[in-house]
């Protein structure tokens, strides 16, 4: 398994960073199958430089391996800089291991504020390449925490699965075979909805990185016959 990081790679009013991240995949061709991309919540703070939410991005490749890192990280690195927009200050990790380190630095950035002096140093130590690519590079502190997030399995929101289409159509309310042929596994604290039930997914299917599985928690109706319904987790 390869792990890409990304971070600060668009403006407001110019396209996301997760729509890069998909962008990204696509463009890989068959090193990006079985890719699952994630957006990870980092600290959100005034302290904290970011166009809406400071979130990341990661991609996880399970293919990525199958050409040398150097390759992998040239195509990617090419892609972002093609997409570069001024006043953005992208950065961009890759690696195939995570050390406890990087894992501490990821939950360090999503509590607290953490500087590019600590993700160089760190990403150096755990062997993880680690770049900016314009403006400031403050990119390189998400681009790195997504990386250990990804890797750690229990933390993001999937926002793209290989086999899903893009855009994707599958909103409002499902039934849950629908959300089950996706290989998205549903979770209830309460219950659980049997085959033929309905779920609210609202405006998109956005489930959660958890157990290293695709995981929807939802919750229970408020009345018979209401359909079941997606929990918002970040």
């Amino acid at each position: 398994m390869i792990y890409v990081g990304i971070d600060d790679t668009d403006i407001v009013g110019s396209p996301g960073t997760n729509q890069l991240a998909r962008v990204i995949v696509g463009k890989l061709g068959s090193l990006a199958a079985g890719a699952i991309v994630c957006r990870h919540q980092l600290f959100f703070d005034p302290r904290v430089p970011y166009t809406s939410g400071n979130g990341s991005a990661s991609i996880q490749l399970p293919r990525g391996g199958d050409v040398p890192r150097e390759d992998l990280t040239g195509r990617v690195r090419d892609m972002m800089r093609d997409w570069y927009v001024e006043g953005s200050d992208p950065g961009l990790a890759v690696t195939g291991d995570v050390s406890p380190e990087m894992t501490a630095f990821a939950a360090h950035a999503k509590s607290d504020v953490v500087t590019q002096a600590d993700a160089r140093a760190v990403a150096a130590r755990g062997r993880c390449h680690l770049e900016g690519l314009g403006g400031t590079n403050q990119g390189i502190i998400g681009a790195l925490a997504a990386v250990a997030l990804a890797a750690g399995g229990d933390d993001g929101r999937v926002v793209h699965a290989a086999g899903w289409p893009w855009p994707d159509d599958l909103r409002g309310i499902q039934p849950t075979s629908a959300i089950l042929a996706r290989g998205v596994e549903i979770r209830a604290a309460s219950g659980e909805p049997s085959g033929d039930e309905r779920i609210d997914l609202g405006k998109h299917l956005r489930p959660n990185w958890r157990d290293g599985r695709i995981v929807l928690f939802v919750d229970p109706p408020d009345e018979a016959g209401a359909p079941w319904r997606a929990q918002r987790i970040k």
